[in-house]
């Protein structure tokens, strides 16, 4: 059961989160700064690429790898085929996993490493494996790491994360809100140099203001009726989340919304792009879990009763009402099921500055649902 009374209380709110979600949330704009400035640290602004390279590999582990492949993959879109490296192991340790280059890789490839740990041998490994094969690599992991040594020189080009001036008391996950934002914004800097993606420091400048303006919005001292997050964390208390996206950006903010919310909150969520939603999910909003669903007597007395789990439908957008949009046949597919719905848009601006925005309040609001449902 979700507590709303803790969402509009910040002291309990700090008091529960001992993983420091809400932080990490709130200085994202920050980590977008400090990436920037450490790539810049790193010569990745006077670098000068002898074209482009055939394709693009990375690796790492967990959420936080597969965000940075997703959104990289989205945001150069057919320029350059993005490959996330799966790892195999036994166990999802940092000793345990192990990546392997596909035999195609060579010298007109580039490896990218991202990891918010540093200390797995696989990606070390990984690294003098293309080494050998003559890929250029770049990696970015914490300062001081295992892996800076296997990168960092002849090797390839390493870059510091930009990590945070304080330690939680819990580990940090990979999915931890501005993890993200520490990997990705140095690589965004690096295949800009590259030419496969737009992303000058202007450019990352503006992703940092709508951090900053997206974490004024929804701070934990911001009340739950005018914060979008805690709205939306409220909504989806007893729900299984429908994440229906519309628009290139918005489909891997659904993505790493519903990763998200099972890792941090614990909760399941289903998602697909529109208008393919409309028939994949079609049959699910009609069953058992559509809003109207009660076979049994309207009469009896539910006191007792643990409350029936039923669909939500929350549909991220990326695009302004109007044009060609499937949004009016979600609205009335959900509403002909009586199953509510909950809409995110946001305000208009660049490619960056829109997915920024998608991320940032999903992120918050993932963070709410986890802490409310804990207290």
């Amino acid at each position: 059961m979700l507590d709303e009374t803790l969402l509009d209380d910040p002291e309990a709110l700090a008091r529960a989160d001992r993983r420091e979600l809400l932080r990490g949330a709130a200085e994202a704009g920050a980590r977008v700064r400090t990436a920037v400035r450490h790539a810049t640290e790193a010569g990745i602004p006077d670098l000068k690429p002898e074209g482009r390279p055939r394709g693009v590999l990375i690796a790492g582990p967990g959420m936080a790898a597969t965000g940075v492949a997703e959104f990289l993959g989205t945001l150069a879109g057919a320029s350059c085929p993005v490959t996330r490296l799966t790892p195999v192991g036994v166990a999802p340790a940092a000793g345990a996993l192990r990546w392997e280059l596909p035999g195609w890789a060579g010298s007109v490839d580039l490896l990218l490493i991202a990891t918010p740990d540093g200390s797995e041998p696989g990606l070390s490994l990984l690294a003098e494996q293309a080494y050998r094969r003559g890929c250029t690599v770049a990696a970015v992991a914490p300062p001081r790491s295992a892996l800076t040594e296997s990168v960092d020189g002849t090797h390839g080009l390493f870059v510091p994360m930009a990590t945070a001036p304080y330690e939680p008391t819990e580990p940090l996950t990979a999915s931890a809100p501005g993890v993200l934002w520490a990997l990705l914004t140095p690589l965004l800097a690096l295949l800009d140099r590259t030419g496969l993606l737009s992303a000058p420091p202007e450019a990352l400048q503006k992703v940092a203001d709508r951090l900053d303006q997206v974490a004024e919005r929804c701070g934990p001292a911001v009340a739950t009726y005018s914060n979008p997050a805690k709205t939306l964390a409220a909504e989806l208390a007893d729900a299984l989340p429908v994440v229906w996206t519309e628009g290139v950006s918005a489909g891997p903010a659904g993505r790493r919304f519903t990763a998200a919310l099972a890792e941090l909150a614990g909760r399941p969520a289903l998602t697909a792009e529109l208008p393919e939603a409309l028939a994949s999910h079609s049959v699910l909003l009609a069953g058992a879990l559509a809003a109207g669903a009660d076979p049994d007597d309207f009469f009896r007395d539910r006191v007792e009763e643990q409350q029936a789990l039923h669909a939500r439908v929350v549909l991220l957008r990326d695009r302004p009402i109007g044009g060609l949009t499937a949004a009016p046949a979600a609205r009335e597919l959900a509403l002909g099921h009586d199953t509510a719905i909950s809409e995110l848009e946001p305000e208009e601006g660049s490619e960056l500055e829109t997915l920024a925005e998608l991320i940032a309040v999903t992120d918050f609001a993932a963070v709410y649902l986890a802490l409310a449902s804990r207290a």
